[in-house]
């Protein structure tokens, strides 16, 4: 196997991994626990605009978790995700400590490290996001320079 297919192969595999647990995150503060009772458990975790915030992080969870496993927009919403995190980690997880079982950020420094990782490298060639970039380069070198 070439390098660039071995690396094409993890961030495929780090993509859809994050992917499968954003998405279950986001269909889990949108159907179990509905928007506004994650609007609630927000208000009372401290979170700043819960009202505003909660159906954010719930819908961009959702769709960005679907766009990581597809590989559609990585770097955006790898980027977005990640903030998503370090908000998690700073208004709720950080001060109980790393390990999770204690509610503390060890998942969501995990899943921020990944986020940040794939708005730095891109999803790689296993993606819905190269043959776009493909062809808009081809494009691009079509079109004269004016």
């Amino acid at each position: 196997m070439t390098p660039s297919i071995r690396t094409s192969l993890g961030l495929a595999i780090l993509r859809v991994a994050l992917g499968i647990i954003f998405l279950a995150h986001g269909w889990q503060k949108i159907t179990e626990f509905t928007l506004s009772g994650t609007t609630e458990a927000f208000r009372g975790m401290g979170v700043p605009l819960p009202e505003l915030v909660g159906p954010a992080v719930a819908i961009l969870e959702l769709v960005g978790g679907a766009a990581l496993i597809l590989g559609l927009a990585t770097r955006v919403f790898g980027a977005l995700l990640a903030a998503d995190m370090l908000g998690a980690l700073i208004f709720v997880h950080a001060s109980a400590g790393i390990f999770v079982d204690a509610g503390g950020y060890e998942l969501v420094l995990a899943l921020a490290a990944g986020g940040v990782a794939l708005a730095l490298t891109g999803p790689g060639a296993f993606a819905l996001d190269h043959p776009i970039s493909t062809r808009l380069r081809a494009r691009r070198a079509e079109t004269p320079a004016s």
